[in-house]
Order: C-alpha cells, then sequence, then structure tokens
C-alpha cells in the first residue's frame, strides 16, 4: 500500500473524467457514495454493484455478489475499463453470525481486489475503520494516521477489519501496478447500528471507574465526502476520517443530558463476558474497551489535501441523540419500550447481570446431576 504523499493524478480515459465502480451501492455509504458520484462533473461513469439494484439513477447497475468472480467481467467493461473500485460491501451487523460475517467480508475483499487487478484496475479503496488502532490506555491523543494497528479481534467485527487491512497491505505486492487506498472512520453516525451507537441508546451512559474515553464521530455524510476525494485519487494511502478534535466524558454527558452509571473494571469487563457468551448481549466484552480508552485520530492527510468535515462532533452527537431517541439498550441489547420503563436504568443492567448469573448457577446444578 503507498505511504507517498497526497497527490492528484490525471484520468486514464482523458478529459471524460475516471470510471468509478462502488460496490455496496444501493444502501447506507455506498449510496450515498454513489449519489455523489453521479452528480460529480470530475467522474465520467459510475458503476454501481450490489445483490439489489439501488434508488440511484444515473449509475450503470450490475446485481451480484461481491464474492462471485464474475465481477472482474463488470470492472472490465465494454472497452472504457473501470479506473477506480471502493469497495463498500461489508457485512458488520451485531446480529450476523460471526463465522458468516467474517466469510463474506474476507472472502468479498480478496475477489474484489483480484478482481480489480484481473480487470486492470488502477486502485481500489477500501473502508475499515480507526478502530483498528484498537483503544489502549498508552495510546497518543490524537493518533497519527501512520501509528500502529494494535487493536486485537476481541470486539465486534475487528477482527474482519484487520484481515482486510492485511490483504490491503499485500495486494499491491502480488498485483503490481495496483494502489491500494485505506479509509477508517472513527465512531459513524448516521443510519448506522454499532456496539458504539448502542451505548447512547442506554438509560445511563456506562463508565469504568480510571478508565479515560474519548469520543471523535464521524457522519456518513463526510465519510462520503472522504471517499470521493480517494477515489478521485486527490490523496492515497492510509486515511482516518472524521469530525475535527473530539469530547470529553464530561462533555458527552452535558450535551447528552444522560447521567453515568460508574462501575469498577473488574465487574463491568466480567459482566459483558460473561452477558455475551452466555447470548443475552450481541457484544463482546472487547467492544466496551472502545468506551474506556481513546482511540481518536487527526486525520492530517485528508486535511493536507483540502478535504474538511463539514459535521462537528456535536453536531453529530446530537444526530446520535435523535436517531436514538425511542430505543432502549443496555450493555447493546434491545429492550423493548415495556422493558425499559419497568426496570429503568440501574434495574435493566442488575435484571441482566442476574439473568447470566442464574443461568451460570442453572449450568453447574445440571452438570452435578
Amino acid at each position: 500500500m503507498s505511504s507517498q504523499e497526497p497527490n492528484v493524478r490525471g484520468p486514464r480515459n482523458g478529459a471524460a473524467g475516471p470510471v468509478v465502480a462502488v460496490t455496496g451501492a444501493a444502501s447506507g455509504v455506498g449510496a450515498l457514495l454513489t449519489e455523489r458520484l453521479v452528480a460529480s462533473p470530475d467522474v465520467g461513469r459510475v458503476v454501481a454493484l450490489d445483490e439489489r439494484r439501488g434508488a440511484v439513477d444515473g449509475a450503470q447497475w450490475h446485481v451480484l455478489d461481491v464474492r462471485d468472480p464474475a465481477i472482474a467481467d463488470r470492472l472490465r467493461g465494454d472497452g472504457e475499463p473501470v479506473d477506480t473500485v471502493v469497495h463498500l460491501a461489508l457485512d458488520l451487523d451485531l446480529e450476523t453470525d460471526p463465522a458468516a460475517r467474517t466469510a463474506y467480508n474476507v472472502r468479498g475483499t480478496q475477489t474484489v481486489l483480484t478482481a480489480a487487478a484481473a480487470a486492470g484496475v488502477r486502485r481500489v479503496v477500501l473502508c475499515t475503520s480507526a478502530m483498528v488502532y484498537g483503544a489502549l490506555p498508552d495510546n497518543d491523543v490524537p493518533l497519527a494516521e501512520d501509528a500502529e494497528l494494535r487493536a486485537t479481534a476481541e470486539a465486534t467485527g475487528v477482527g474482519d477489519l484487520l484481515e482486510i487491512e492485511r490483504l490491503a497491505r499485500r495486494a499491491p505486492r502480488a498485483h503490481p501496478g495496483l494502489n491500494v487506498t485505506v479509509v477508517r472512520p472513527t465512531v459513524l453516525v448516521g443510519g448506522t447500528d454499532t456496539a458504539l451507537t448502542r451505548y447512547f441508546e442506554s438509560p445511563r451512559l456506562l463508565v469504568v471507574a480510571g478508565s479515560r474515553p474519548c469520543w471523535q464521530f464521524c457522519h456518513v455524510e463526510d465519510l462520503a465526502g472522504a471517499l470521493e476525494y480517494a477515489a478521485l485519487e486527490k490523496v492515497e494511502g492510509e486515511l482516518a476520517v472524521g469530525c475535527d478534535g473530539w469530547l470529553e466524558q464530561e462533555e458527552v454527558e452535558e450535551l447528552s443530558g444522560i447521567r453515568r452509571m460508574e462501575l469498577p473494571s473488574a465487574v463491568a469487563l466480567g459482566a459483558a463476558s460473561r452477558l455475551h457468551r452466555l447470548g443475552l448481549t450481541p457484544s463482546p466484552a472487547g467492544d466496551l474497551a472502545y468506551t474506556m480508552h481513546p482511540w481518536v485520530v487527526s486525520g492530517s492527510r485528508l486535511h493536507e489535501a483540502g478535504w474538511r468535515p463539514k459535521w462537528t462532533n456535536e453536531e453529530v452527537l446530537a444526530a446520535l441523540l435523535e436517531e436514538a431517541a425511542g430505543r432502549h439498550a443496555v450493555a447493546g441489547r434491545r429492550l423493548g419500550r415495556k422493558d425499559a420503563t419497568t426496570l429503568g436504568a440501574a434495574g435493566a443492567t442488575v435484571a441482566l447481570v442476574g439473568t447470566a448469573a442464574l443461568v451460570r448457577r442453572a449450568r453447574k446444578a445440571r452438570r452435578r446431576v
């Protein structure tokens, strides 16, 4: 993967602008990016790839699974091959079976990279997450984009993202001439459902005693803008994207109006691990680290290339709280309105932890029989 300074190159197919393909183009960030590229005077043609046809007119749609090697034929086109592929067909759903999710994400990325090389594509843009840096108490604040990736596979989907990062590093060596750019957003907000967005659906914000959380958000509209920059070859390499600066936990609590519930580290981590192991919550204990330790980024490479976020952390937090209104989650587990009202904040947590303890005791009793 290239680590050169940001640069600008002319399109391969002349003044008409580059041909850009987007996988996962029918929904989410993929749909936003596809819409932006279709409207851009700097883009010659947009190829949209997904398992269903999306609503964006003006793109050339192909319905297929990104794991299908036939994707190479779609990238070759009819005499006008694709210049850049932006690969956004990832499954990071909390409710997806982890093995199936990994099989889809890793195999899909492998297929896209191989197909792009076979079709003569010049650049592939991959999207992972700033979570790959890891949430650690000794992290610099902010982290430089070339900081070591110290995450482990203990949080939801992070193992998949680390494997995608490894594929990105290997691809230029395996396919000389192929440039791979990686975009790493911070806490993504805007129609997203993750362990970190569900944190703000809780009646109380869980704070681990002695921790030092810092919050840096990224609105999906800003991510789409950063991906457009990468697709148009205005910047390359490893790019972190998010709002400027960050919020301390106390600022988040003041802005949100949600009070904290502080627990000792051993209690919080132990309960999270047991609840997940027993299938009571979708989030493994590793997700908790990202609410405990800082993992904010500088985003300097995009800034040097002229990109700026349109959203502030305060504005994205307000948008997240608006989306979360009416939803209730404890430890990442969604609760019905009746349950949340009946149990209250502390009650819901106690109920979940108590349920885990009861299930554990029941299992021990069965083993003794």
